[in-house]
């Protein structure tokens, strides 16, 4: 385990407790809670009003809950429904100062892991800008869009939208409830009452609780097979049943990528890196050895030459339910509405 990852998994096992933050964490919560929310009053006061309607997919936790398998499927959706529909992303990492966008070819070290995948998993025009509204401006400047979908971007103010998706890890929930840095939170579980829809990503007890109280719906990922990365043949991930395999994964919550492949009946060695880390060459390596299975926002990462026996996992998302229903509604109401300012 990296050292990054050994600092995230130690923090995250702090704020998912339920022992009560430090009483010295505790003041600087209050505060960092006080000037985001002075910060967020006055963007919203500022923003401007875009011409395309835009729906926020993004959380209230630090850290990684699902959203761009959300995203990828509310684009998905929209496509279905004949809408021409567009993606936005700050780009984590990305020192993208002006509108810059991204298509299959581009590098994750200039725009960022998870707007390349989309943008490769979907084919829409994606842009990533520091300052989203831009990003937007550029995309129907450029193309003839019906929609925009934002990755990421809850509490970003500046950009107005028709519609907000929040997204919570059905496990952890919110945490200890304490905002940063005595917990994961970003704004107050109130916020939710603003949201359109709260969607769960997977069971537990925190994402059932959250969903009762916020008429939320619930969503699954699963993981069914594995793509080589040398030459982009699909193999079922049963096919991968009684030999040893590594596996790695620099996302928000690790453990839930390596937990699914044993659930697939894989015997897996996993290596955990921080969230958005790039697969370091020592782990790389494993492959030689045997598979090296890894999630797609790590493979985007990856440069020529590439080991024969790495391997992508991508993930397959099915909503619950009426899950699917609530979610097309959703885009049919805000399609051909103006984005506003929340």
């Amino acid at each position: 385990m990296t050292l990054r990852a050994r600092l995230e998994r130690a923090l995250n096992a702090r704020w998912y407790s339920e022992r009560p933050p430090s009483a010295w964490l505790r003041p600087l919560a209050r505060l960092y809670g006080r000037v985001a929310d002075q910060r967020a009053r006055r963007h919203r006061a500022n923003a401007e009003a875009l011409p395309v309607p835009v729906i926020v997919v993004g959380n209230l936790t630090s850290g990684g809950a699902g959203k761009t398998p959300v995203t990828i499927a509310l684009v998905e959706a929209a496509q279905a429904m004949g809408l021409g529909v567009g993606v936005v992303s700050r780009g984590y990492g990305a020192a993208v100062s002006t509108p810059l966008p991204v298509d299959g070819a581009t590098s994750a070290d200039t725009v960022g892991d998870e707007p390349l995948l989309i943008a490769r998993r979907t084919g829409v025009p994606v842009c990533v800008a520091r300052e989203r509204s831009r990003a937007v401006a550029w995309l129907t400047a450029h193309h003839a869009l019906d929609l925009v979908i934002a990755d990421d971007g809850l509490q970003h103010y500046r950009m107005p939208r028709s519609a907000e998706i929040c997204v919570v890890d059905g496990r952890r929930g919110l945490g200890n409830g304490w905002r940063l840095p005595a917990g994961p939170l970003r704004e107050p579980e109130a916020r939710l009452a603003h949201c359109d829809l709260v969607v769960v990503n997977g069971p537990g007890a925190a994402g059932e609780a959250l969903a009762r109280t916020w008429n939320g719906l619930h969503f699954d990922l699963s993981l069914e097979r594995a793509v080589r990365l040398t030459d982009g043949q699909s193999i079922a991930l049963e096919d991968f049943r009684g030999q040893r395999v590594r596996a790695t994964a620099g996302i928000g919550h690790p453990a839930r990528f390596f937990e699914a492949l044993r659930a697939v009946g894989l015997e897996v060695e996993d290596h955990p890196l921080g969230d958005h880390e790039v697969v370091p060459e020592a782990i790389l390596a494993l492959a030689e050895h045997g598979p090296l299975l890894m999630t797609e926002k790590d493979a985007v990462k990856l440069a020529p030459p590439l080991r024969t026996q790495c391997f992508a996992v991508p993930v397959t998302l099915r909503w619950r339910d009426a899950g699917a229903s609530r979610i097309d509604a959703l885009i049919r109401r805000v399609a051909g509405r103006a984005a506003v300012p929340s």
